[in-house]
């Protein structure tokens, strides 16, 4: 039920959506003679896309995330490594067959590399399909066409392709794991979203060394006005009011133990 209800609410809340829906509800009102309604659907609407597309408002949402867990000096031995899901274009990969990688790439390129400094650590790959209504192949379905191909050999990959959501990405990674005390275990994922990662995997019992990848901030945006193209900036908006929206709902349903988790708990 906790999957189906967020993503039907962040289909609402998202931020290009939600101005939409703010102007189809503006016009309804000035087919009825509603005009202050109108002009406040309409004013709002601007307000959302204008702050998300022309500021850095979603940089600055970013970094902190960003910033809370840093990478640490690589291990002298890892076991194995985690890389959760959100790298591939699944769509296209379902039909075409290839390893098409999205904007989150990041986390596969980087698995591959550490796969292969570590000839010994098994691979991990947490990911199905966490869409209610796109069709799309799972990146644990995907990911052995790219990793063989980069030189990381089938028969030490483990395909996770049941989990959904972050939550289900920890516990039944986990189970397909099995640590054992003393192993290091390397998690892999974007640096956005590492805190909400990290506090979910600490919670099933799962000891792993945070290894963030997938940067979109620098860090020096600061306030201000078109900093960065507009779509890249939307995109910012979104995936950072979803993060904190996310860190939030797995708070207060008791799913990790802070609202804003960090290396100290």
């Amino acid at each position: 039920m906790f999957f189906y209800l967020s993503k039907i609410f962040w289909f609402f809340i998202q931020p290009l959506n939600l101005a939409i829906f703010l102007l189809l509800a503006g016009l309804l009102a000035a087919t009825i003679g509603r005009r202050w309604l109108a002009a406040t659907g309409s004013v709002l609407a601007f307000l959302i896309l204008a702050l998300s597309a022309w500021t850095s408002l979603g940089a600055m949402m970013l970094n902190p995330l960003e910033e809370r867990f840093t990478r640490p000096p690589l291990p002298e031995k890892v076991d194995g490594i985690v890389v959760l899901g959100g790298g591939f274009e699944g769509a296209i990969n379902l039909v075409r067959g290839g390893y098409e990688l999205n904007s989150g790439g990041d986390r596969m390129v980087e698995t591959a590399i550490l796969a292969r400094r570590f000839p010994t650590a098994k691979v991990i790959v947490s990911g199905g399909t966490g869409e209610l209504f796109l069709d799309g192949e799972g990146d644990a379905a995907t990911a052995p066409r790219l990793f063989t191909a980069l030189g990381v050999t089938a028969d030490r990959l483990i395909l996770e392709n049941k989990s959904r959501n972050t939550y289900e990405n920890a516990v039944f990674t986990k189970e397909l794991a099995t640590p054992k005390p003393g192993e290091t275990w390397l998690l892999v994922t974007s640096a956005f979203h590492m805190p909400r990662a990290k506090a979910l995997f600490d919670k099933a019992g799962f000891a792993t060394v945070p290894w963030p990848v997938d940067y979109r901030t620098s860090g020096r945006e600061g306030i201000g006005l078109f900093r960065d193209n507009p779509a890249d900036s939307l995109q910012a908006t979104t995936m950072a009011i979803r993060e904190w929206i996310g860190l939030i709902a797995y708070w207060l349903s008791g799913r990790i133990d802070q609202p804003f988790p960090g290396p100290g708990g």
